[in-house]
């Protein structure tokens, strides 16, 4: 998951007779009430036990997770195993009978990455084997480079003057140090009945759902300190580049017990003299920083080798710098650029519609297949792609023929801001056009299929079992979902709440007023343990959630594909 926000604010609730949690809002249009339909369409008992009793008692989902996680391994956007995963999931469906799989391509995106051997350690004043991982993209050292480290502990723009000079050849580290506290609580969490019910009664959830176009959202003390640290971190940057150190360590910026989270490498920013941007044309992929981002080839050349290391590790080299020892470490980084095909791909296939009315309009399901590189993208989000996969072959396995064709979808570039899923749509259904004055509302270009979707539906929240939906603002698929909802009540699945849910794949589907939706789930270790860490990996999984999750998600895509009518859409602003 790109970013993981979820709108909090809570205050009392209430709960509906069926079993449903749910909520009343004071909010205005459409984003907060809708007449109810005249009839929900509900599938037959006998159709949603068929379901459970596939999706329960003989769930693959668990084998699709291992395929991914521990055959191909982690699956960074471009790379060859991304590309491996892409043809697996294809050529798999493709043997279930599923139609028109293939990979469609998008952007061009930028250049893979690979990594080839890595090796670090501590070696004087004594031997410290260090828990660390390159970040994505960083270019390769020089060989093995054995050099001093130096702590930069810049606080202000007079602190560099002190480093001037002092950084060439040198392994130099470029975080604070960070504080770890005692674990007493435990790392997984599942969310409790209050925590459900606040979410579902949360009175301002439609209005933060929908802003207003021209909304004055004013950072809040928090963030302007974040912006403060990047604006710094980005100058330290190119501070190191320009000084000609060697290797950069950064501290995980949350984690503890050797659990390190990673990402892409940082690029020195140009020179604030004037000098002109990198040579050659702007690409034309579709990544809003793409020019100065590290999977951008131009950008090599501003990039030094650089690694995250574990905090416990990190913050003792601080220590001991700081208690005047001058510590030693080797570093090998062996990486490799795979520049062959720059294009992205994402994976569909489709169970083909019945009906002769409505065989042309899809009804889509799917998560993110691309992850970050430390680990095997467990959580994040081989767990979605599996569930999305497993929901369709439980479809096919009950035998049942559709209305309306099913299209899985399985994106890349998700990480690097929802690339593959935004150009899908763009390619498909259509795109906002930005608005031509602040305050204005941008224009919605539609194409030919866009009112052929009916619904999307995304997982992307880790392992946690689903607990209910979130509606994204639109009130009139409340009747629908509480309907069927309904008989995974015992299993846990009983809340709807009007918020929205950000950093991931429905979103392009929902900012161009098409209905598309993410699934509450549990916490677990999402963000204290797997989020883009070198713990995502198969273990962290909990079998029974994904059973339950990919049930779930099979009747409601089953049921969007039966019914007469297209999921209502909530009204754009």
């Amino acid at each position: 998951m790109l970013k993981r926000r979820i709108i909090g604010s809570f205050l009392i609730y209430a709960f509906l007779s069926t079993g449903i949690v749910t909520g009343q809002t004071n909010g205005v249009g459409t984003a907060a009430t809708a007449p109810a339909p005249a009839k929900v369409y509900s599938a037959p008992k006998e159709v949603i036990d068929k379901i459970k009793d596939e999706g329960m008692n003989r769930s693959q989902v668990m084998q699709h997770l291992s395929y991914l996680t521990d055959v191909i391994g982690g699956r960074l956007t471009n790379s060859p195993n991304m590309k491996r995963a892409n043809e697996w999931t294809r050529d798999t469906m493709a043997k279930w009978g599923m139609q028109n799989a293939k990979l469609e391509p998008w952007g061009p995106f930028g250049r893979g990455w690979s990594l080839k051997s890595f090796h670090a350690q501590v070696v004087d004043p004594q031997t410290i084997p260090v828990i660390a991982y390159p970040k994505a993209w960083s270019p390769s050292t020089k060989g093995p480079v054995t050099a001093d480290v130096v702590y930069l502990d810049i606080n202000s723009d007079e602190d560099f003057a002190k480093y001037k000079g002092q950084l060439r050849g040198k392994i130099v580290m470029v975080s604070k140090p960070r504080k770890l506290e005692a674990d007493f609580g435990g790392m997984g969490t599942r969310l409790t009945d209050d925590e459900l019910a606040k979410m579902a009664a949360d009175p301002m959830a439609a209005q933060r759902a929908q802003p207003q176009p021209g909304q004055n959202q004013q950072p809040t003390p928090e963030q302007q300190e974040r912006m403060r640290q990047m604006q710094v971190m980005q100058k330290m940057a190119g501070f190191v580049f320009d000084e000609g150190a060697a290797v950069v360590i950064d501290n995980s910026r949350v984690g503890s017990g050797g659990t390190l989270f990673v990402s892409g490498a940082t690029v020195a920013p140009p020179p604030s003299s004037g000098a002109p941007a990198p040579a050659g044309p702007a690409p034309a992929g579709p990544a809003p920083r793409g020019r100065f981002a590290a999977y951008n080839k131009d950008m090599e050349s501003r990039m030094l080798p650089q690694m995250t290391m574990a905090t416990e590790d990190y913050n003792r080299l601080v220590r001991m710098v700081q208690q005047g020892v001058k510590p030693k470490m080797t570093v090998d980084i062996q990486t490799q650029y795979h520049d062959e095909d720059l294009m992205g791909y994402n994976t569909v296939a489709e169970i083909p519609g019945t009906d002769p009315k409505l065989k042309d309009e899809i009804v889509m399901l799917g998560g993110h297949l691309d992850s970050w590189h430390s680990s095997t993208g467990a959580t994040d989000n081989a767990a979605g792609c599996a569930v999305a996969m497993e929901a369709a072959r439980i479809l096919i396995a009950s035998g049942f023929k559709p209305r309306r064709t099913i299209r899985v979808a399985l994106w890349s570039g998700e990480e690097q801001g929802l690339n593959g899923s935004r150009e899908y749509v763009k390619q498909q259904f259509g795109e906002m056009k930005p608005a031509a004055a602040q305050g204005q509302s941008g224009e919605l270009v539609k194409t030919g299929n866009y009112d052929k979707l009916s619904a999307y539906y995304n997982l992307d929240n880790g392992t946690g079992k689903i607990r209910g939906v979130y509606m994204q603002g639109n009130a009139a698929v409340r009747p629908y979902f509480e309907a069927w909802l309904t008989p995974f009540a015992d299993a846990g699945a009983k809340t709807l709440t009007m918020s929205n849910t950000g950093g991931t794949d429905h979103l392009s589907f929902d900012r161009i007023g098409l209905p598309g939706f993410q699934f509450i789930q549990d916490e677990i270790e999402y963000d204290t343990r797997t989020h883009h860490s070198n713990q995502d990996n198969y273990d962290r999984i909990q079998a029974e959630d994904m059973k339950q999750a990919a049930t779930i998600i099979a009747a409601f895509v089953y049921q969007t594909a039966m019914m007469d009518e297209k999921m209502p859409r909530k009204a754009m602003r």
